[in-house]
């Protein structure tokens, strides 16, 4: 067993990656009752849905992690967010929607004093963050209870910045990688860069366990990873077509075909960079569109949108989750996926 199985309590060092929209408790408990490591996304979780997810993870006895947002929220920019309505006026014509319905309000929470109010009730062994790590003073709060904290990294300079404030390990976060990137400390998507590349480079510059993730859909993938001298792996495009995975229909079946070969990184979603499957609004407006507003605040207008078009049976407005290895999508269950991957682990 290596260091970091001993100290998440786990068979081998496999993470299965938290993905806000697509999974529950259920995906986190197959994954951890295999022997890896399940997470549950919590930064769209309401107070009391939270809870009850935690009460599932705690009455399990079986270690799992907690995964929250951890970005600053910014401060809503009038022309910038007229902008954006006026360049999603024409879609929402197509569906007989007013634009001028769009709620209000934030979309994805950061973590807070609030949730770390809940969290101390049920003191989860493993917290992640991504985008950063939280306020010092929320941190402190967290490792209080011997939780262990990883932190998603996108460049070496960020793996620093990481162990420097409080990680004690470290999630090198490739360019493959589906869902949003972690980045924190640069904006500019020019200095992001491939799994394979990263991870050597933050394995040489920290001296904390690096867990390799981006693009790893299969065992070659996860034993090139580990030669690479990753301390474990975290998968997550692997496990959203997982029996337990709430993953929509259509979303499953675009990753099971072509479609699935053609990923971008978008903002047009949540305002933030993130990698999914092409489609007509990525298409049309350009994946990365300089009048979304910033993260979450595109996510209100957008969702609206998405609902109405879901609803005639279209995903050209839903973010079709996805890196670019979606190989290792199959319809089986979370823990023969997991063992799948786990065979990575050992020699060739």
């Amino acid at each position: 067993m290596n260091n970091l199985c001993a100290r998440l309590g786990i068979s081998f060092p496999l993470i299965q990656a938290p993905m806000a929209g697509a999974q529950g408790s259920a995906l986190a408990l197959a994954v951890s009752g295999a022997g890896a490591l399940g997470s549950l996304p919590c930064a769209m979780l309401a107070a009391e849905p939270m809870r009850a997810e935690l009460e599932k993870l705690r009455q399990s006895g079986l270690p799992y992690n907690i995964n929250f947002f951890a970005h600053t929220t910014p401060v809503p920019d009038a022309a910038r967010d007229a902008g954006w309505r006026q360049a999603l006026v024409p879609y929402y014509a197509e569906y007989g929607l007013d634009i001028n319905n769009v709620p209000g309000g934030p979309g994805r929470l950061p973590f807070s004093t609030e949730t770390a109010d809940i969290l101390a009730d049920f003191k989860p062994p493993i917290v992640s963050f991504h985008f950063g790590l939280p306020a010092p003073q929320l941190l402190a709060r967290v490792k209080s209870w011997g939780a262990f904290v990883l932190s998603s990294a996108t460049t070496v300079r960020e793996a620093i910045w990481l162990q420097e404030h409080g990680a004690d390990a470290i999630i090198a976060q490739g360019l493959e990688a589906g869902g949003h990137r972690g980045h924190f400390l640069s904006m500019d998507l020019t200095e992001q860069v491939g799994t394979f590349a990263l991870l050597p480079q933050i394995v040489a510059a920290v001296r904390l366990p690096v867990i390799a993730a981006g693009g790893i859909a299969d065992a070659a993938g996860v034993r090139a990873a580990m030669t690479l001298g990753a301390s474990g792996v975290q998968a997550g495009t692997a496990y959203l077509c997982a029996d337990e995975a709430s993953t929509s229909a259509k979303h499953r079946a675009a990753l099971q075909s072509e479609a699935a070969r053609h990923t971008a990184m978008t903002n047009l979603f949540t305002g933030r960079p993130a990698r999914g499957i092409l489609n007509r609004v990525m298409r049309e407006l350009g994946p990365i569109s300089s009048v979304a507003p910033e993260f979450p605040l595109a996510t209100n207008a957008m969702g609206l949108l998405r609902a109405a078009a879901e609803k005639a049976g279209s995903t050209d407005f839903t973010p079709l989750w996805s890196g670019q290895n979606a190989s290792g999508c199959e319809s089986a269950s979370a823990a023969d996926i997991s063992m799948k991957l786990a065979k990575g682990f050992r020699p060739a």
